[in-house]
């Protein structure tokens, strides 16, 4: 067995002191167990196997991908195991340790410049332009995460593992939407038990493009690119939520020091506006949501490191 067999069937455990009295019962998958601590691992994994099948990706050839960094840690991660070598462009909007990550799975790293440490629609349209340019090289594969259909699929897995680990009582699932495979692999599997399941999508408030508005500058890692991402399906939505940076970051905060529980900004969000659906339903529900990375990507960020 490699470490490839180590992701996925992450465990998953229920909120109990930052959810008010009148709120349904709010699970959080741990997605963090996963190898290199986020829930790319399974998309990673996925995209890769696919290519290889259908000949896209040979032996002999570089994966490159623009990336905030959980991705290109995932992707580095199953290039490792695999044997193929790895291009990342990323920026110095994100946390140095997602970069020092990726770095340390070897691969090889292009950084794009911020607009003072925001995440930006000129910042991704930037890094995708700048990968557009190395993927014309030779013996290489674009993985292309925006575009790429194969990385739904990868979280199918994980919406199995939500309907069985809750017993079948799953009323609502809420997930940040970055490149929108995940939410829409696991609403899609749900479904197939539920197809009453509420979804829930979640968003920047200073970038709310999903619910209508302007795109915006924001910190929450990961999620709110700017515009709709190409893998977005808006009729497997019920419902949009926008959280702001500054709330993500303190239910983060929150979730460490009340829950210990040691997450991301984006898994932040993801607990606000769950327990704000949780709140709606009422005791006796059951609301799902994904711990997606590990604080320990944050350490170094104004998110944990303070004064």
């Amino acid at each position: 067995m490699s470490i490839l067999s180590a992701i996925g069937n992450t465990s998953i455990v229920q909120l109990r002191k930052v959810v008010p009295d009148n709120c349904a019962d709010i699970f959080v998958k741990l997605e963090w167990e996963n190898p290199t601590g986020s829930m790319k691992d399974r998309m990673a994994l996925a995209v890769i196997s696919c290519a290889e099948a259908d000949g896209r990706l040979k032996p002999g050839y570089t994966v490159v991908e623009y990336t905030g960094g959980s991705t290109g840690a995932s992707l580095a991660l199953v290039c490792a195991a695999k044997g193929y070598r790895i291009q990342i462009v990323s920026s110095d909007a994100f946390s140095q340790e997602k970069r020092d990550h990726m770095r340390a799975l070897g691969a090889d790293l292009t950084l794009v410049p911020s607009e003072g440490g925001l995440s930006t629609k000129k910042l991704f349209l930037d890094m995708i332009e700048t990968t557009r340019r190395l993927s014309r090289e030779p013996h290489t594969h674009w993985n292309d995460q925006l575009n790429n259909r194969d990385s739904i699929a990868g979280y199918f897995p994980m919406g199995e593992e939500i309907w069985t680990q809750t017993e079948g009582r799953v009323d609502a699932f809420v997930q940040s939407i970055g490149t929108g495979a995940s939410s829409r692999g696991v609403a899609t599997a749900l479904r197939r038990h539920k197809p009453g399941v509420w979804i829930v999508a979640v968003e920047p408030a200073e970038s709310p493009v999903l619910s209508g508005g302007q795109p915006g500058a924001h910190q929450i890692e990961g999620i709110g690119i700017g515009f709709a991402p190409p893998l977005w399906e808006r009729s497997l939505v019920d419902e949009i939520q926008t959280v702001t940076t500054a709330d993500a970051k303190e239910m983060a905060r929150r979730l460490a020091r009340e829950e210990g529980l040691f997450a991301g900004t984006s898994s932040g969000a993801n607990v606000i506006a769950a327990i704000r659906v949780g709140e709606r339903l009422g005791r006796g529900a059951t609301v799902a949501t994904l711990m997606i990375d590990s604080g320990m990507k944050y350490v170094s960020t104004d998110v944990y490191r303070r004064g």
